[in-house]
């Protein structure tokens, strides 16, 4: 029986946009509207608006909700301050990835996660499970709505729309309440672009209105609205994981670059004894950002083979042209020693092995 595809709050305008609407995790996102190309510039020259109200918020409340959430994710959330949020790996015993979520420090009792949308009912259920005789559980999904606003002018599109000096001056991964478009938000410094900008939670009832108010106050100064295209070629060139395509439950954090959320020397968390003896036996494979020397453009799932061809040494987890850096690039798998930047392998691209070589990563580093 096909699953039933859910729309967003912010579903009317994306086709009023031109939207190209494309199934997704479960709902009916657009992929693209003007073109990937065009939003992925405009993202890094102006800015972008994406509709992320598909992701998944979780609430812990209580004396344990800091002590719950940290256990159960491999970043220190413990030593965090208030008003504050961090990246994270959440793992199994076996030291894998659940997720890869955010998590916001609301208060000394009060925890917002925020977790993919594949990923909302495991790690709903996860922390549901958690939190039992510890702290308050809600899912607030269906309640919440998310908007990624992204680029360099991303702070004037936010003056535009009204916020205050305060939420316009806030520092990477801070978060505060404001009121944005007329509406009552809690606007935070984050996002999956590599670009500055702002995740915006709203009401769900208020999406569509912030939505279009942002629309409005940032067309003058070249906003776009941007699709799923865009932003995995965005997110691609900033060398941000996708879950299941870079992490997820056959990868852990240590082979897939994000050792820096792991942090084994604090209190015990989940997974972190199975962390240790991998770190302790050292990795076989890593995750490496390449160029396509050859002509030729890897792609999830295409083989990674020693140059000249022969029996798949790697798996590529993502690739496409990189409209900023002006390469074929991607992200993959590939044995320990062939991961030193400078190294050369093939990808198998329709039978043919394509000359590349393993390049320092992020792809594109916005200037500071």
């Amino acid at each position: 029986m096909t699953q039933e595809l859910r729309r967003t709050a912010i579903f009317e305008a994306h086709v009023a946009l031109g939207g190209r609407i494309v199934p997704f995790a479960g709902w009916e996102m657009p992929v693209q509207y003007a073109g990937v190309v065009a939003e992925h510039k405009a993202v890094r020259e102006a800015a972008g608006l994406f509709d992320v109200c598909h992701m998944g918020e979780l609430e812990l409340r209580g004396q344990h909700a800091v002590v719950v959430a940290d256990y159960h994710i491999s970043n220190d959330f413990g030593a965090l301050p208030v008003g504050k949020a961090l990246y994270t790996t959440c793992c199994n015993a076996e030291g894998t990835i659940l997720d890869d979520l955010i998590v916001y420090k609301r208060g000394l009792e009060d925890v917002l996660i925020v977790c993919n949308a594949s990923n909302l009912a495991k790690i709903s259920a996860h922390f549901k499970q958690a939190a039992e005789n510890h702290c308050e559980f809600r899912d607030l999904s269906e309640e919440t709505g998310l908007i990624a606003l992204q680029g360099p002018k991303a702070v004037d599109v936010m003056r535009a729309a009204g916020a205050s000096e305060a939420t316009l001056a806030l520092p990477s991964f801070s978060f505060a309440k404001d009121t944005v478009g007329g509406f009552a938000v809690t606007a935070a410094r984050t996002g999956y672009t590599g670009e500055d900008g702002y995740e915006i939670f709203c009401r769900t009832e208020d999406a569509l209105g912030l939505w279009n108010a942002l629309i409005t106050a940032g067309k003058p100064l070249g906003l776009q609205p941007a699709g799923l295209g865009a932003r995995d070629t965005l997110r691609l060139e900033a060398r941000l994981s996708l879950y299941g395509n870079e992490i997820d439950e056959t990868t852990n954090p240590l082979e897939a670059g994000l050792g820096w959320v792991v942090k084994l020397d604090k209190r015990d968390f989940i997974g972190r004894d199975a962390l240790l003896r991998i770190k302790e036996a050292g990795l076989t494979r890593k995750m490496v950002g390449f160029e396509m020397t050859g002509r030729g453009i890897a792609r999830h799932g295409y083989p990674i083979v020693p140059e000249g061809g022969g029996a798949p040494i790697g798996l590529v987890t993502s690739g496409s042209p990189g409209p900023t850096v002006g390469k074929n690039i991607g992200l993959g798998y590939v044995p320990a020693a062939l991961s030193a930047i400078g190294s050369t392998f093939a990808v198998e691209i329709r039978g043919q092995a394509i000359s590349a070589v393993v390049v320092k990563t992020p792809f594109y580093k916005r200037a500071r």
